[in-house]
């Protein structure tokens, strides 16, 4: 059978309507990549089992004609992507084909069951093409489906890809690479509509970064340059929503909200069960018992800082800027504390060695996850060194916490100021606060393996105990990887109220896993 975007036939054959015809010339995307076909210039043009280079875990294609121009999935209609007979005398000759390697699950038969980690999936063939899911004949055991039986029996993985309605999408979708899948059983029943249907179960690898996309669907990308950070809430079938800033609410799944800079403001998250309230700050406050010191003398630089030898600044950092002018600013190594210029200083807002006041940068999404509850990405590249967000809550006394609300507290001083590596054994005096009240850092995750790094930073003041607290980028961050950071906590450390240790798992997914988090 031709390519679908090669000829005027449809799937059974019959000659296609012009209508049908003019609508597909409005696609460039499959024109595209007719012309790929034809060119041979497709990426990948031999199909492979397993992961292809360059695609990891969570990229995101526009198009179902994007993944064809890849090789990732090569057919731009098909569900079933499989390895015919001709690959017999290849690399795979030990295998019995036809062989399956990659499936598209974007809700077109309604006898599938999509369960995030463990999926019902519905073979090919039978089902009404005009859109309304229904099966109108008996499935049969060939081509993808006989793929899909064979990957059960010869235990081969298959890549998984799902479709999420879009509409900053061209097509009106966005599919996203969820990892790789077993095929653990397979059998024929009657389907919702009276007719065979074969039904396959996979189970998703142990190992692969955390499974995101059922969890937090993003429906139009809108933007402005006075936006703060952005919550997309969606979780399949049941009732998400959000309130924020006076926006009316709506109630629907995959519903994208943007938070405006608003002075006051409250985010209500709903969820199954519960209920809860988080106040939204624009910056770190401070407990009324909590004084900070004043009257700190800054360098006397005009304009923006830029002789080390003479800028009293930089002389507290070891005679040198911590910052280099690169992508708005980005901080060369971590340190035990940064010296920022303040506002005793002479220099203006523009000066590379305030970096980490000029706020967020990135768009930021709060999403859910199946293990960790909420978590943050950014729909944006990251360089490694640059300022991520400010961890943000009340910088309070510690001793006027609540220690039973573990992950909520943040102590400022997080490396000791002489430079010692070991950490104190003592209670901080100090910590931040962002239990009820904080920004989007209170829903950053814990990794053994983070991507981002805690920095001590001063400006205003020169009391370490008392210092803001910045996230940085550890290394280059693509768009959509989750960001973390390493909690600190040693094993065993904390305690309940009765003395006895308390052990909480981590599910960061890492590859250097410590499988504990205290």
């Amino acid at each position: 059978m031709p390519h679908p975007s090669l000829g005027a036939m449809n799937v059974f054959g019959k000659e296609k309507p012009a209508e049908e015809d003019k609508k597909k010339a409005k696609r460039p995307d499959l024109k595209a990549i007719s012309k790929m076909l034809e060119a041979n210039a497709i990426m990948y043009p031999t199909k492979r089992i397993g992961d292809l280079p360059g695609i990891d875990v969570g990229h995101r294609f526009y198009s179902r004609a994007e993944m064809v121009a890849v090789g990732f999935h090569s057919h731009w209609l098909n569900g079933i992507d499989y390895m015919g007979q001709s690959y017999k005398k290849g690399v795979y000759h030990k295998y019995a084909f036809p062989l399956a390697v990659a499936i598209v699950i974007s809700g077109m038969y309604e006898d599938d069951l999509d369960n995030a980690e463990d999926v019902v999936y519905t073979g090919q063939g039978g089902h009404d093409l005009t859109g309304n899911k229904r099966q109108i004949r008996d499935q049969k055991l060939e081509r993808g489906n006989l793929a899909l039986k064979n990957c059960v029996e010869q235990c081969v993985p298959i890549r998984v890809v799902r479709g999420h309605e879009c509409a900053s999408s061209y097509c009106g979708k966005v599919y996203t690479y969820d990892g790789l899948y077993k095929v653990v059983q397979y059998w024929a029943e009657k389907g919702l509509s009276g007719f065979t249907v074969f039904k396959y179960r996979l189970r998703r690898l142990e190992g692969q970064p955390i499974l995101t996309t059922n969890q937090a669907i993003t429906t139009g990308l809108t933007m402005n340059p006075n936006m703060w950070f952005v919550l997309v809430l969606g979780y399949r079938k049941q009732m998400v929503f959000a309130q924020a800033f006076k926006v009316p609410a709506q109630i629907a799944s995959g519903v994208q909200f943007s938070y405006g800079r608003v002075p006051q403001s409250v985010a209500e998250i709903r969820g199954y069960k519960k209920k809860s309230f988080y106040h939204i700050l624009r910056s770190l406050q401070i407990a009324k018992n909590v004084k900070l010191p004043t009257n700190v003398t800054g360098c006397n630089c005009e304009g923006s800082c830029v002789d080390p030898r003479t800028c009293a600044c930089a002389k507290l950092n070891g005679s040198d800027f911590p910052y280099v002018h690169c992508h708005g600013g980005r901080l060369i190594e971590a340190r035990a504390v940064v010296f920022e210029c303040g506002p005793g200083c002479g220099c203006g807002p523009g000066c590379v060695n305030r970096t980490s006041q000029r706020g967020i940068k990135h768009r930021l999404e709060v999403f859910r996850t199946p293990k960790k509850g909420w978590a943050v990405r950014s729909w944006d590249f990251i360089p490694a060194g640059a300022p991520v967000c400010e961890y943000v809550g009340v910088l309070m006394r510690t001793e006027d916490t609540d220690h039973r609300r573990l992950g909520d507290v943040l102590v400022p001083a997080i490396n000791n100021f002489d430079g010692d590596d070991q950490k104190s054994e003592s209670v901080p005096e100090f910590c931040i606060d962002a239990g009820s009240t904080g920004n989007i850092a209170r829903f950053i995750n814990h990794s053994c393996e983070p991507n981002l790094f805690v920095q001590c930073v001063l400006s205003s003041h020169h009391d370490v105990k008392l210092a803001r607290v910045m996230l940085f980028a550890a290394d280059n961050i693509p768009p959509l990887q989750e960001l973390t950071y390493d909690y600190g906590y040693a094993l065993d450390s904390v305690s309940g109220p009765d003395g006895k240790i308390i052990q909480m798992s981590c599910y960061c997914g890492a590859a250097g896993c410590r499988k504990r988090l205290f």
